[in-house]
């Protein structure tokens, strides 16, 4: 059938142990994101790999009227300002409240953070679920790493996750969304949903849907996928958020509600019957140097480590000076590291120009214990005005902008510096900066695993290193206060006490 559907975006990964907030101006910027969108311009996304490309994509073909009010994403960091919940969220519900339409579709993250708000998907959905009334579907599609929340589930008809990670099928997912609502307006009825939450967070690493334990666990969900079951989802959750629904959850939808339990408690019983499987080993930063060189001598493919602590697509700020310190201390040579956060050293380069050397302190800002700035002489290899498109299987087709950057040269080392952050899920983001990645001996990306889309393929390793950084890889390590009583902070790890 023929339908109104108001659509609208907004999304943000929120680590509450991360040192910098999610302004307005972040939002408006985009960051690692497109920069925000209103109105018509929300459906020039159609193109990019993102829900909402997926979701307008779909629509279309199904003839739906759509009606677009807002996207807006940043970069994962610590808390949502209560300014930029606030303004962004209201002009989503003022036009719920002015519009005639006869559905919602809502491109969020799952695991948002407010200043004031613990859970700002709920919250959100909560508001939404009020200005429409009872009859109206809300549906929405979620990140693989979205906390799950009663109050989302309660003030929604669906919601449907990521499959992948890195996250290579998120138009996928929007498209799966409007296949979903296609079937509420048509159905006019409820879906039955169950849901069942998973006993010990999850590192984030061994969440890669490319490797095992997760690879089987997805394998098997699309297998129990039936016409009386409509959506499987399992969120993994992501676990740098504190409060207490932080963590895993398994969940879906389908006409026969026995049919969806069964799925459901199938899902769950693997991924316990499995826990040891997620737990993560990681290397230091010298010894993921030295056995990136021992590789790389006779590999004639790059060795990708990834600064996993650091990575700004889970809150860090990408400019820890770990892995950089032990390149040099390593002797390293052929080597890359990207994308260092550091405005100052970008403009200094700019102002100095190609070939100019420059004694300088670069990065260290993040006031993480057991990091401070690298003090040393660079030479300027290259300036960029910051900008390119990815090619990469993650969001193919967006453009991004970091503001001006640089290649700087020390020793043996090609680092990538820019003005503006964001995880180095994409080549084209060294060769913006003039560094050919393929003709690296050693390539340091900041990132976790979303670097894995473009970069596994052409490596001849993957290591995965713990230098100091506000991402803490192992949840076990952060200092938790308001998780669930009983929730185990690692796997086969501690159980959660709430502090007197």
């Amino acid at each position: 059938m023929t339908g109104r559907i108001l659509i609208a975006g907004f999304q943000h990964e929120t680590n509450t142990f991360a040192p910098s907030k999610a302004h307005y101006s972040n939002f408006e910027r985009g960051e690692g994101f497109p920069q925000m969108a209103r109105g018509v311009d929300v459906l020039a996304m159609r193109d990019i790999n993102l829900p909402i490309g997926g979701f307008i994509l779909e629509a279309e073909k199904l003839a739906y009227e759509l009606i677009p009010v807002i996207w807006a994403g940043a970069s994962p960091s610590s808390h949502v300002t209560e300014d930029a919940f606030e303004r962004i969220s209201e002009e989503i519900l003022a036009a719920a409240r002015r519009e005639r339409f006869d559905a919602v579709y809502l491109d969020l993250h799952g695991a948002m953070v407010a200043e004031h708000v613990d859970d700002g998907e709920g919250t959100l959905l909560k508001r939404l679920r009020d200005a429409v009334g009872p009859h109206v579907p809300i549906i929405a599609s979620l990140d693989l790493h979205a906390n799950m929340t009663e109050l989302m589930f309660a003030n929604s008809d669906a919601l449907v996750a990521f499959r992948t990670y890195p996250h290579v099928d998120m138009a996928a997912t929007g498209a799966k969304a409007a296949g979903l609502l296609s079937w509420l307006l048509d159905n006019r009825r409820e879906l039955k949903r169950v849901s069942k939450r998973l006993p010990f967070l999850i590192p984030i690493n061994s969440m890669c849907t490319l490797l095992e334990p997760a690879l089987g666990v997805y394998e098997q969900l699309e297998v129990l996928e039936n016409a009386e079951i409509l959506s499987l989802s399992f969120a993994p959750g992501f676990p740098a958020a504190d409060f207490p629904e932080c963590g895993p959850v398994v969940w879906g939808y389908g006409r026969d509600e026995a049919a969806v339990e069964r799925a459901v408690q199938q899902l769950y019983q693997k991924i316990v019957d499995e826990e040891s499987r997620w737990k993560v080993e990681f290397l230091s930063p010298d010894d993921s140097v030295i056995e990136a060189m021992r590789l790389a001598a006779s590999a004639d493919r790059p060795v990708v480590i990834a600064d996993t602590q650091d990575n700004p697509g889970a809150g860090g700020d990408s400019n820890t000076m770990g892995m950089l310190r032990a390149l040099l201390k390593q002797g390293a040579t052929q080597a890359a590291i990207g994308l260092i956060f550091d405005p100052a050293a970008a403009q200094m380069a700019h102002r100095a120009g190609i070939g100019a050397s420059l004694v300088m302190e670069l990065g260290g800002q993040s006031m993480t214990p057991g990091d401070a700035p690298l003090a040393g002489r660079f030479e300027v290899i290259f300036l960029s005005d910051g900008c390119c498109q990815f090619d990469g299987p993650m969001m193919n087709g967006m453009r991004v902008d970091v503001g001006p950057a640089a290649c700087l040269k020390i020793e043996g080392v090609l680092v990538g510096v820019s003005s503006g952050k964001t995880q180095m899920l994409d080549r084209n983001l060294y060769r913006m900066v003039g560094i050919e990645p393929e003709k690296m001996k050693i390539l340091v990306n900041k990132s976790s695993v979303h670097f894995r889309a473009d970069f596994q393929a052409m490596a001849h390793a993957v290591l995965v290193a713990k230098a100091p950084g506000p991402m803490i890889a192992d949840p076990a390590d952060l200092p938790w206060k308001n998780l669930a009583p009983g929730l185990r902070t690692s796997p086969l790890g501690q159980s959660f006490d709430k502090p007197a």
